[in-house]
């Protein structure tokens, strides 16, 4: 395994998160390593001991997402947190393949090169859940779980499921949408409104560093072509087939995915279990970290994640 201090050998690209300006203060850092796998240069942070877990995390966010949950599991096991491809400091794909398939592949090609290919649990934030199930109904990794915190896994209905893919296409071909998106993030008050629309209320450190990465084009490109190219009519209908046991956590206050979503789903997936927490929106793992990783550890022992005991864990 090959890893480097710096994100890029060459200057780094304005349009995207500069590791040594944006990145120069960026949560457990520390635990960050940039490296080549497939195509491209991901960053990673692998923090802790036990078990390999990995985090991903939804459309627009980075690993910052991950900043006080991961630290907490990282007593537990050990946590592999990338970057998606062209999120945060992580280099984009083709746009082509900054699809569901296309993600999901590049995250593989990321464990493989890590060598962990065979974490024992993922955890997914909203789009991440989906990449999760996704690499499991493939063939990709074969967790003994999967944790979807407030996960995208159902497709748009009626009208939003007609406008916002086209909509989303037609956006993300457009070079100035996203400069213009940066450009109005450079206004607090706009990243503050949008995370307002999560129905979370997360601290002043987590919303500084959302608008850091909202202030780049590149990334919000990214999040743009993501949302483009997410078709999620296979994955809800292969649900039923997944092998992985499947926890739905859902934050009762989220505005962003319909948290009904999540008790669909658990009627329709047999081993799959829904827990639906009050007073909390879409970031329900930023608002509640300490709440969140023990529901993830409980259910680590109930999956088998320790299987020697806690004396045992490696």
């Amino acid at each position: 395994m090959s890893a480097t201090t710096a994100p890029r050998a060459t200057t780094p690209d304005p349009a995207f998160p500069d590791w040594e300006l944006d990145g120069a203060d960026w949560p457990n850092r520390s635990a960050s390593r940039f490296i080549k796998a497939g195509s491209i240069r991901f960053h990673v942070q692998i923090l802790g001991a036990g078990p390999p877990i990995l985090l991903l995390h939804g459309t627009g966010s980075a690993t910052h997402s991950w900043r006080d949950l991961a630290p907490i599991l990282a007593h537990d096991f050990t946590v592999i947190a990338p970057d998606l491809p062209g999120h945060g400091f992580t280099e984009a794909l083709p746009w082509s393949r900054m699809s569901l398939p296309g993600m999901a592949a590049a995250v593989a090609d990321l464990l493989k090169a890590l060598g962990y290919e065979a974490p024992l649990l993922v955890i997914g934030h909203s789009a991440g859940a989906a990449i999760a199930v996704e690499m499991a109904l493939e063939g990709m990794i074969a967790p003994l779980g999967i944790v979807s915190l407030n996960g995208a896994l159902r497709r748009f209905k009626g009208v939003a499921g007609q406008i916002f893919s086209p909509l989303a296409k037609l956006m993300s071909l457009n070079p100035l949408v996203p400069r213009l998106f940066a450009w109005r993030a450079t206004n607090p008050q706009v990243v503050a409104r949008l995370l307002d629309g999560t129905g979370s209320r997360i601290d002043q450190r987590g919303a500084d560093l959302y608008g850091r990465l909202a202030r780049r084009s590149g990334h919000a490109g990214s999040a743009l072509s993501m949302m483009a190219n997410w078709e999620l009519e296979r994955v809800e209908a292969d649900l039923p087939r997944l092998t992985p046991k499947l926890f739905l956590i859902t934050g009762a206050e989220d505005r962003s995915i319909p948290p009904s979503d999540a008790a669909i789903l658990a009627r329709r997936v047999t081993t799959a279990k829904h827990l639906r927490l009050p007073g909390l929106g879409h970031l329900a793992h930023e608002e509640q970290p300490a709440m969140i990783a023990a529901m993830i550890v409980e259910f680590a022992h109930s999956v088998g994640a320790f299987p020697g005991g806690d004396d045992e864990r490696h």
